[in-house]
């Protein structure tokens, strides 16, 4: 059959057919086991240890990763090494996640005896609830399918996606359980931007100090205006003699003042300053004062320590530091 008589979008909308309705089973199958195997890893004082043969180690790789960069160590064994010298990786304070979806793989289930034997907790993920891995486990989680996506009912496929779906809700429930947070999570992922979107806090790129334009209430508009240019923000601050904030100016402040006809060369600032103007904290992480500017379509926000004004960030400072 040529290229052009088969039919490659029925084909595709087939497969991801069966498998969404292969992962929409998938919760029916949660029961006390997927309990506790989450309390088995919580209270594990190892390292959790995934391992898997063929398309089932891939996910298990995949696993091991999701679950290490979400606050549950965790490392990959292959289970050909492990017989040949990795089981020295294993320890009897670890808890083991072996899958297999026909719970019989060979190289798998030559493990049990010796994870038995260590005393290493089991964690099985299988297609056969009553195979021999299953069995042997301290907590079976089923992932099984009633149909693999491939039209000969051979390849991993439906079972690979539901294996893979298994092991993200458990890296999930874990990751609730134990409070893990937007920082927790910078940690591990330092590099790129995701960890500068995630570790950068307002006050790594606020400017401070002279840097911050400011002008009081009753500073004449275009004197205001020659303060704001001069800082190169776009903006200045208004504040009383003792320093406390009142407001802030902007370009949107200017281009609504002249929207309502008022006289910018003689009105004073206290007359067209934004009052209730939004501000955030030095500690507070770029990333979330971000979301604080697009929640309220502002461009910028006062940078405020017990009461006194210590900065001013802008849009234009997230995108120099890679936080958009």
């Amino acid at each position: 059959m040529s290229d052009t008589q088969f039919n490659f979008l029925d084909s595709a909308r087939r497969t991801i057919q069966l498998e969404q309705a292969a992962v929409g089973q998938l919760t029916n199958h949660l029961d006390e086991h997927f309990v506790r195997a989450c309390q088995m890893i919580i209270q594990c004082r190892g390292r959790v240890v995934v391992t898997g043969m063929g398309k089932s180690g891939h996910i298990g790789n995949k696993m091991a990763a999701t679950l290490a960069s979400t606050g549950t160590p965790a490392f990959f064994v292959h289970p050909g090494e492990a017989s040949h010298g990795d089981m020295g990786m294993i320890t009897a304070a670890d808890v083991v996640i072996a899958l297999s979806n026909s719970g019989e793989t060979n190289e798998v289930t030559s493990l049990l005896p010796l994870l038995k034997r260590q005393g290493s907790k089991l964690i099985s993920m299988t297609g056969n609830p009553e195979s021999t891995l299953a069995k042997a486990a301290d907590s079976h989680l089923y992932a099984g399918v009633d149909q693999e996506a491939c039209p000969l009912d051979l390849a991993p496929t439906s079972s690979t996606t539901c294996a893979l779906v298994m092991g993200d809700a458990l890296a999930i429930a874990l990751l609730e359980a134990k409070g893990f947070t937007a920082e927790d999570f910078a940690f591990s992922h330092p590099g790129g931007s995701l960890g500068r979107r995630l570790l950068l806090k307002v006050e790594n790129i606020m400017h401070s100090g002279d840097d911050i334009p400011v002008v009081s209430p009753d500073t004449p508009l275009p004197e205001a205006l020659l303060v704001a240019t001069s800082k190169g923000l776009g903006l200045t601050t208004v504040a009383d003699a003792e320093g406390q904030l009142l407001g802030i100016f902007t370009d949107g402040d200017l281009r609504r003042a002249i929207d309502h006809g008022v006289d910018i060369r003689a009105a004073a600032i206290a007359d067209v300053m934004t009052k209730a103007c939004k501000t955030t904290t030095p500690g507070t992480l770029a990333a979330e004062a971000l979301k604080v500017m697009e929640d309220n379509k502002v461009n910028a926000l006062v940078v405020q320590q017990d009461g006194q004004t210590v900065g001013v960030i802008n849009m234009h400072d997230m995108l120099r530091a890679g936080v958009i």
